[in-house]
């Protein structure tokens, strides 16, 4: 891994909603010739949609020479997806800027997810990826998430919304 020592994680600020869902967006543009367009459009808006999230969850970024290099959002409260447990963290949008990565951002950004759920008092982390995420799903699955099928569900042309979870009882 490359000097991260530049790099600081810490809470987006309200000044920075628009630059976080710009960042996202350029962060998942390359998904977007493999989706139909009308998903692409959706989930563009969603990952726009930064403001939508900011009661609701912790919204973290990763500030690389001063700059916005990744972000993610940290639900506590498991207040979007029902599908978790109550006493489950869940993890939304990881996104690393194309220019920062290989640089660790995204470990580091997984890193301060499970530091506060477990500070939080949370048993679990869960997250949902796609099989077009193949490098998130890698890192997620060094980080310890275990694929759970019994999570998973389906979108549109029948695209299948994998789950995965990291037990934070059993893990250091």
């Amino acid at each position: 891994m490359s000097d991260n020592s530049e790099l600081h994680i810490r809470d987006a600020r309200p000044d920075e909603i628009v630059a976080v869902g710009e960042l996202l967006l350029k962060s998942y543009e390359e998904y977007a010739a493999r989706m139909p367009p009308e998903a692409w459009t959706g989930y563009s808006d969603n990952l726009r949609d930064v403001q939508g999230r900011w009661e609701e969850a912790l919204t973290i970024v990763a500030e690389l020479g001063g700059s916005l290099a990744g972000t993610v959002t940290l639900y506590l409260e498991n207040s979007y997806n029902e599908a978790w447990p109550k006493d489950w963290a869940g993890i939304r949008l990881l996104g690393t800027h194309p220019s920062a990565r290989g640089k660790g951002v995204g470990k580091l950004l997984m890193d301060e997810c499970i530091r506060r759920s477990r500070e939080y008092g949370m048993t679990h982390i869960g997250l949902h990826t796609t099989i077009l995420m193949d490098t998130a799903r890698k890192m997620y699955e060094r980080t310890g998430f275990i694929r759970t099928p019994e999570y998973d569900f389906q979108v549109g042309s029948g695209v299948v919304i994998s789950g995965y979870v990291l037990d934070l009882t059993s893990s250091s």
